[in-house]
């Protein structure tokens, strides 16, 4: 080897640097790419979520008064940046790209210690060319490059998790205090944007206790510990401050971070929990799904609820349901880890297929080969490897963050790095022993290999899973205003399931921007045989018929639909604009009092006072 490449591959600060620099110019490959697709603009789902909280945090609307409801890091980080730079998601995506490189860098950096601590004897270049070739994988792993330029915390969330493990593995002692301080203020800010990242305590915990403290007697070992968890309590209580002194001195409600766990838990612990994201009687997005929470707890309680008040109502539904209910909960946790690990990706927000159908992302790897891959490097590496032990650590960690809730594409990203790491650890291993004639050790590595791809191949036979990305494209494309390529996305998700309300619903909204009413009406009518209580349907028809001036036939639909929202100022004001129109005026003014008592600034709706009152005289 040349001296050059020599010094490329000596572990030096160096070969980090070529490393960034050129993760970098294929993320920004990717970004550009975005930038010249319909995408670059949040249109619907999680992306628009973050997108609008951020512009409203820049209209002056810094709190609604209620504790979060959604966590906040991610919408505020989004502000300071089109603040800064103008409401653009390139600038966001900039950001997570420099983050995307700088994790491909921390693959390299833990792959390379890992290796290196095993002590086989093995040239200095065959730890880097093991450490490049995980971080390689990252570099061309779909999910990855899809989440790192859309407006999503994923990347930043990724990025913080294994800049933690990466400090934890290369620290031969104990860690000290100052240092627990910083783990706890990096975890606490974090978990602002991720909550999930504070399974990450019992592994600084560990790193803590299980290593040396240098120069340590045995009276001072207790003492050194004691302080060190102080400190790094203090850090996570400081990192979380924003969330927690907004949620307990501003709304007055006791939430540590954000209330919306409790409806998570109840979607991932349901009788009719898949494993997967299912939201039985409300939205799939957002936003939708997070209003329908609140409504849906204060329609059931018969009053306005605090936050909190929500998600017990929602967390004590869960836990009644595995109280009551222990053998089904057991199997739907079994299908949970086998949905972790099994290659079918449920990409919930569609973003993946859409940016491989524009070219946005480039070819590469899927989430069930390095899993295939990962699974007898793992066992394999943990007496060959010691170091690697806290890495799969990490990995169980996580797990046991997603357990309680479900699976999705993006909440089992975070543990890709470590399975790369373990994929590239497990080949070195398999040729090392084709080199030195070790067949039989060869074969059962290759035996667990094969057990391992059965594992992860297990077939999902459940259609709802097979509609979900044409369902998502077609959602996507309509809301882009492609039709013919929505209906040819919608239609075949409803081939998979003629039953779905959803896509029936989306469908009647196709129908409805194509300008075919009677087909629209046909829609969402059946839409309603499937699910009489959805909403968006309910309104859509009264709507409709309202429009027709068939004033009593969209009354009926609106009074149905606040059966579901009596909080709904929207609905409040179509009922009593079709009260209006069938000439009941006192009974549309007690509509629009509501209506405006629960938006009181709505011009629309002062409007229509304005048109009842003037009616009246």
């Amino acid at each position: 080897m040349s001296s050059a490449l020599k010094r490329v591959f000596r572990g030096s600060p160096g070969c980090g640097t070529y490393l960034f620099a050129f993760v970098f110019l294929v993320r920004l490959l990717a970004l550009a790419r975005l930038t010249s697709s319909p995408f670059l603009l949040p249109s619907g789902s999680d992306m628009h979520f973050y997108d609008d909280w951020a512009r409203q945090i820049l209209q002056g609307h810094l709190s609604d008064g209620h504790a979060f409801y959604g966590l906040p890091l991610y919408p505020w980080l989004l502000a300071f940046l089109y603040r800064l730079f103008g409401f653009s998601p390139f600038v966001p995506g900039l950001f997570q790209v420099c983050l995307e490189a700088g994790t491909a860098v921390l693959i390299y950096k833990i792959t390379v210690a890992i290796f290196r601590s095993a002590n086989f004897g093995e040239r200095e270049t065959a730890a880097n060319v093991v450490g490049l070739g995980a971080a390689a994988g990252w570099i061309f792993f779909i999910s990855a490059q899809a989440y790192s330029v859309i407006l999503m915390p994923t990347a930043g969330s990724v990025f913080v998790f294994w800049l933690l493990v990466w400090q934890i593995v290369r620290t031969p002692n104990a860690l000290s205090a100052l240092r627990c301080f910083s783990f706890g203020l990096l975890i606490g800010v974090a978990a602002m944007g991720v909550a999930s990242i504070l399974f990450l305590i019992p592994l600084v915990l560990a790193a803590l206790y299980l290593r040396p403290v240098p120069g340590a007697v045995i009276r001072s070992f207790f003492a050194t510990r004691t302080a060190a968890i102080g400190l790094f309590v203090v850090g996570l209580a400081a990192g979380t401050s924003p969330c927690w002194i907004h949620n307990y001195l501003v709304a007055r409600d006791p939430v540590f971070l954000s209330a919306h766990g409790g409806i998570n838990f109840w979607l991932g612990n349901n009788p009719e929990a898949t494993g997967y994201p299912h939201f039985p009687g409300m939205h799939a997005g957002q936003t939708r799904m997070l209003r329908d929470s609140i409504d849906l707890a204060e329609t059931a309680a018969g009053k306005s609820l605090k936050r909190s008040q929500v998600s017990e109502y929602w967390s004590s539904k869960a836990r009644d349901y595995i109280v009551t209910h222990p053998g089904a909960w057991l199997k739907l946790m079994a299908r949970k880890f086998a949905n972790f690990w099994n290659a079918f990706e449920y990409d919930d927000l569609g973003v993946i297929r859409n940016l491989r159908e524009h070219g946005v992302v480039f070819p590469g790897l899927h989430f069930g080969l390095v899993a295939v891959l990962a699974i007898p490097g793992l066992l394999f590496s943990w007496r060959a490897f010691p170091a690697s032990r806290w890495i799969a650590a990490a990995i169980g960690l996580h797990l046991a963050a997603i357990l309680p809730v479900f699976v999705t594409e993006r909440y089992r990203l975070p543990v890709v790095p470590g399975l790369l790491i373990f994929a590239v650890l497990g080949l070195q291993r398999l040729w090392s022993y084709c080199s030195l004639g070790k067949y039989r050790s060869a074969a059962l590595h290759l035996g667990v290999v094969a057990a391992g791809a059965l594992f992860v191949t297990l077939p999902r036979h459940d259609p709802s899973l097979w509609a979900l990305e044409a369902y998502n494209s077609g959602r996507s494309a309509l809301e882009l205003n492609d039709l013919p390529l929505a209906e040819r996305h919608l239609l075949r998700a409803q081939a998979f399931i003629p039953d779905s309300p959803e896509t029936n619903f989306a469908l009647g909204n196709l129908r409805l921007a194509q300008d075919d009413r009677p087909s629209a009406e046909r829609y969402y009518e059946q839409t309603l045989r499937l699910d009489p209580q959805h909403k968006a349907a309910l309104n859509n028809l009264g709507i409709l018929f309202l429009d027709e001036k068939r004033w009593h036939l969209a009354e009926a639909y609106f009074d149905r639909a606040l059966a579901q929202a009596p909080r709904n100022a929207k609905t409040h004001f179509l009922l009593a604009r079709a009260k209006f129109g069938a000439g009941e005026y006192a009974a549309a003014e007690a509509e629009l009092v509501q209506a405006l008592a629960l938006q009181p600034d709505q011009p629309e709706f002062l409007r229509l006072r304005d048109e009842i009152r003037a009616q009246n005289r």
